[in-house]
């Protein structure tokens, strides 16, 4: 756009999930918003789902990672320093455009491990604080699920009912009910009816790549038509590359480069961060100044630190019956908390949610059958494979991380995006006890897949491109020395300045953050309209 403002009141950076909920709210309220987003708009024609070649597509302009990507919006991640890559997508609708759109909720435990367990520190907020924002995050993501679940304290029921488990999560369920293991029916931001602006799930199982029906709730679907309806503006192409501060240390703006390399500045009232954990730490500590030396809002010197990302592991089943298990939704079909809360009895402290996905086709299943021995994966022993395709069935975990100030994001010494600014480093190494949580979980995901009466089962290698979640490091509290924001997202350094994705975090939790991000921000954004005036 040409015609912004010279100054607003709320300037955001970021287009995804907590940033478009923020838009949205304050445009509503009256307030001037403008949003910089250093992607494109992706239109459903671009998704890979619908295409013959998705496969291919999925291995190179729509992989997760982006230092396999490399897309004109992308910038690198330095990654030698962790068996985790950080994995994003930037769009408008941020990584929601890939996201599988698992649906959950962090539980009440998760915001007190120190009080609960002595691990890390507490939320200076609690599951209730959230409580509220949870239901109106469902209503606006067209959310298909059952209320009841007992893991969770009494929810208000979705606006969707739950999607159909299909065969696939009925056999499951059998094998939890044989288990005495608690399970209940998938809760996933897709809408099952035409809700709002989503039409219905067709069932493709292609979430992962773009839902060409428009069912799947990414926010430039959901969120940004609501937004830009209420007078939010949204540059896309702009990459932020420093936000600037006044002699006094607090927020004017930001210096950002379009595509053929041209700087401006905008300038704002307020400005809002919404970039995920890697991304708002690095435009933070890029963002030093004289008031800010060791970067913006860094006092603490914890921007960057505590970096979280869930250690996520699968085991497959094949078995006898057809269960069409290539049909979505992918989310999650069934899904479990037997192990979600911390038990130390097991020999190690954590937990982990686990859920069933769909193995989508044959190039999905012939995918999975690496452990077999070359001679068994092509010529004639193909065949087997394929025919397998609907008898197959993906079980996955998704672990606690332990807050460790060590896990962090700096700026790398000589990696640049095309523009010329520094790329972010990652470091994160595994909790110590990991390896023993990893093999717990992974022998309980095979004990389902068993009492689920599965013909055989293997044990799917480690994939390093699971970093979907990239939280805390920015975290919230209520003492500046040891946290960077309040319990609201504002900096404890600069009074204008807000946090509002995972960054925030202080724990991790099992489970997918995004109901638990949105939530967030959207609280954050109704504290900005009360005490705008102050």
């Amino acid at each position: 756009m040409t015609d912004t403002p010279d100054n607003v009141d709320v300037l955001i950076v970021g287009a995804g999930a907590s940033g478009s909920i923020v838009a949205r709210t304050m445009a509503k309220a009256g307030f001037s918003v403008l949003c910089l987003e250093q992607g494109p708009w992706v239109g459903a024609e671009e998704f890979a789902s619908a295409k013959p070649e998705r496969d291919l597509l999925h291995a190179t302009r729509w992989n997760y990672n982006p230092n396999i990507r490399q897309n004109p919006e992308d910038y690198p991640v330095e990654t030698s320093d962790t068996p985790i890559n950080p994995v994003m997508y930037n769009a408008v609708g941020g990584s929601t455009i890939h996201y599988g759109a698992e649906w959950t909720r962090m539980l009440p435990s998760d915001f007190r491990l120190k009080t609960l367990d002595g691990v890390g520190d507490d939320w200076p907020i609690s599951y209730w604080d959230l409580e509220p924002y949870y239901d109106k995050i469902d209503r606006l993501m067209g959310v298909s699920a059952m209320a009841g679940d007992p893991a969770y304290p009494p929810t208000t029921q979705a606006p969707n009912d739950a999607l159909p488990i299909g065969m696939l999560g009925r056999r499951l369920a059998e094998g939890f009910n044989a288990l005495d293991w608690h399970w209940w029916p998938g809760s996933n931001a897709i809408s099952a009816t035409k809700y709002r602006h989503q039409d219905p799930c067709k069932r493709r199982g292609t979430c992962l790549t773009g839902c060409p029906e428009g069912a799947k709730a990414s926010v430039d679907l959901t969120i940004w038509p609501d937004a830009l309806e209420a007078g939010a503006r949204l540059i896309t192409g702009a990459r932020v590359r420093r936000i600037t501060t006044d002699s006094g240390g607090r927020a004017t703006g930001a210096e950002w480069v379009d595509r053929d390399g041209a700087v401006h500045h905008q300038s704002a009232t307020m400005v809002v961060l919404a970039c995920n954990g890697v991304g708002t730490s690095r435009l933070m500590l890029l963002s030093d100044s004289s008031q800010h030396p060791q970067g913006l809002g860094n006092s603490s010197g914890l921007v960057g630190r505590y970096l979280q990302m869930h250690s996520v592991g699968a085991v497959y089943g094949t078995f006898d019956d057809d269960l069409q298990s290539t049909l979505g939704p992918f989310g999650q079909m069934i899904q479990s908390s037997q192990f979600a809360e911390r038990d130390r009895s097991r020999g190690f402290w954590g937990g982990a949610r686990m859920g069933a996905a769909p193995v989508l086709g044959p190039v999905e299943t012939w995918k999975f059958h690496g452990h077999l021995p070359l001679n068994e994966r092509y010529g004639s022993g193909l065949r087997p494979i394929v025919e397998n395709t609907g008898r197959n069935v993906e079980v996955f975990f998704s672990m606690d991380d332990v807050p460790n100030p060590d896990n962090q994001v700096t700026l790398d010494s000589s990696l640049v995006d095309a523009d010329g600014i520094p790329a972010p480093k990652v470091r994160w190494r595994p909790q110590p006890e990991e390896e023993q949580a990893y093999a717990f979980f992974e022998q309980r995901s095979i004990d389902l897949l068993n009492a689920s009466g599965a013909r055989e089962t293997f044990k799917l290698e480690k994939d390093p491109d699971v970093g979907w979640h990239m939280l805390g490091t920015a975290r919230m509290g209520t003492d500046r020395d040891t946290s960077v924001v309040d319990q609201f997202g504002r900096s404890h350094d600069v009074p204008n300045l807000f946090v509002v994705d995972g960054s925030v975090f202080v724990t991790s939790g099992q489970t997918n953050p995004t109901a638990s991000v949105m939530a967030f921000a959207h609280r954050a954004a109704d504290h900005m309209i009360s005490t705008a005036g102050r």
